[in-house]
């Protein structure tokens, strides 16, 4: 069974990041040149998933807003020269599907995974924390995301990784 699926809850207040996080997600607070979410978004890619469930929360439609097209911006920029400025974006968007579903109350993680359940069905999928960001490891070695799915095809059962 391929796994093509990734769950990613997003729905935290992320109170370990205050004040940061009070007015803008955690998940979306900058690492270099891109949020935290779509470091986890392509990794989520990189390890085969082409159909990516972000969890979120009332309060955080800003993190489903960034993997939506933004028409008048694109337009904007096209018309300044600076097309490039929403490629990492636009091509992420070309090889993944992003979807979104409420968590109504944060309950926890588990139930987070939870409302995958109606999404994902009975598929297998990969589940990142919006907010876990891992280094490019040594050239030639896998990405965590890349190492579950592989011990998920050897072992062909639920894999569980730990930072």
């Amino acid at each position: 069974m391929e796994l093509k699926q990734a769950v990613i809850p997003a729905e935290v207040f992320g109170t370990r990041m205050l004040p940061a996080a009070k007015a803008v997600p955690k998940e979306l607070l900058p690492v270099l040149d891109r949020p935290t979410i779509q470091y986890v978004v392509e990794e989520a890619a990189a390890a085969g998933a082409d159909d990516v469930l972000l969890v979120t929360s009332r309060d955080k439609r800003s993190i489903e807003d960034h993997f939506d097209r933004s028409p008048e911006l694109e337009q904007r920029l096209a018309e300044g020269g600076k097309d490039n400025l929403l490629a990492s974006v636009n091509a992420l968007a070309a090889r993944v599907k992003v979807h979104s579903v409420r968590q109504p109350s944060q309950r926890g993680l588990g139930d987070a995974v939870n409302q995958a359940r109606r999404h994902v069905g009975n598929e297998p999928f990969l589940c990142l924390l919006g907010d876990a960001v891992f280094s490019t490891p040594a050239k030639g070695a896998p990405l965590p995301s890349q190492q579950l799915v592989e011990a998920y095809r050897e072992f062909g059962t639920s894999v569980i990784g730990v930072e």
